[in-house]
C-alpha cells in the first residue's frame, strides 16, 4: 500500500469523529440551537457558521479520499468501482450541502421564521447534495454487501447491510420533533461504516 493510499484511509477514518464532534460542540453552544428539533444544517447559519461548513466540507473531503484510497485497496473489479465511486459521490454531497447553505428556518437564527422558510436557489442546491450523499449511501452500502457476499466476507457482508438499514430506520422512524437529531445518528452511522471500513483495509481484515 502506497503513502498516499494510507494516508487517504486514515482521513477517511478520521471522519466520522470529525463530524461529530464539530457538530456537538457548535450545536450545544449555539444560542437558541436545539439539537434534537433544529436541523443540523441550520448551524450553517449566523457569525459562527462557518464552523458548520467546514465540518460538512472536510467531512466530505475525507470521505472522497476514502472512497479513492478504497479503490485502490481493495481487489479489483466492477462491484468495486461502483462501490467506491458511490463512496466519492456520498462525500460530494456533503461538499455541496456545506458550500451552498440552507434557508433559515424553525426560529433559528434568532428573527427567523418559525415554520419552514421560502426555499432560495442555494437552499435547493443544499438539499440536492443532502439527497445525493443519502441516495449514494444506500446504493454503495447495497453494492458492498453484494461484493462482499460474493468474496466471501461474510461479516462485512452483514455490517454494510446492518448500516444501511439501521441508517434508514433511524431516519424514518419516530416523532417529527425528533427528526433532527435522528439524522445526526443516521448519518453518524453513514459515515461509521466508510470509517470502519477504511480502518478494516488499513487492519488486512478487508480485501
Amino acid at each position: 500500500m502506497s503513502h498516499s493510499s494510507r494516508a487517504l484511509l486514515i482521513g477517511a477514518m478520521a471522519a466520522t469523529p470529525l463530524f461529530v464532534v464539530l457538530w456537538a460542540v457548535h450545536a450545544f453552544t449555539r444560542d437558541g440551537f436545539r439539537p434534537t428539533y433544529h436541523p443540523m444544517s441550520l448551524l450553517s447559519l449566523g457569525d459562527s457558521g462557518w464552523v458548520q461548513i467546514a465540518d460538512f466540507v472536510l467531512t466530505g473531503m475525507l470521505v472522497i479520499g476514502g472512497g479513492i484510497g478504497l479503490g485502490r485497496t481493495l481487489e479489483a473489479g466492477r462491484l468495486t468501482r461502483w462501490a467506491t465511486t458511490l463512496i466519492v459521490l456520498m462525500g460530494v454531497g456533503l461538499v455541496v450541502a456545506g458550500v451552498f447553505v440552507t434557508d433559515a428556518g424553525a426560529g433559528f437564527p434568532a428573527g427567523a421564521p418559525a415554520g419552514a422558510p421560502e426555499m432560495s436557489w442555494h437552499g435547493a442546491v443544499h438539499e440536492v447534495g443532502f439527497i445525493l450523499t443519502q441516495v449514494a449511501f444506500i446504493a454503495g452500502g447495497i453494492v458492498l454487501a453484494v461484493r462482499f457476499g460474493r468474496t466471501a466476507q461474510r461479516g462485512w457482508m452483514a455490517g454494510c447491510i446492518a448500516a444501511v438499514v439501521g441508517a434508514v430506520l433511524v431516519a424514518a422512524l419516530g416523532a417529527p420533533d425528533t427528526l433532527a437529531i435522528r439524522l445526526v445518528i443516521s448519518s453518524s452511522i453513514e459515515l461509521g461504516l466508510i470509517s470502519a471500513l477504511a480502518a478494516g483495509v488499513l487492519l488486512g481484515r478487508v480485501h
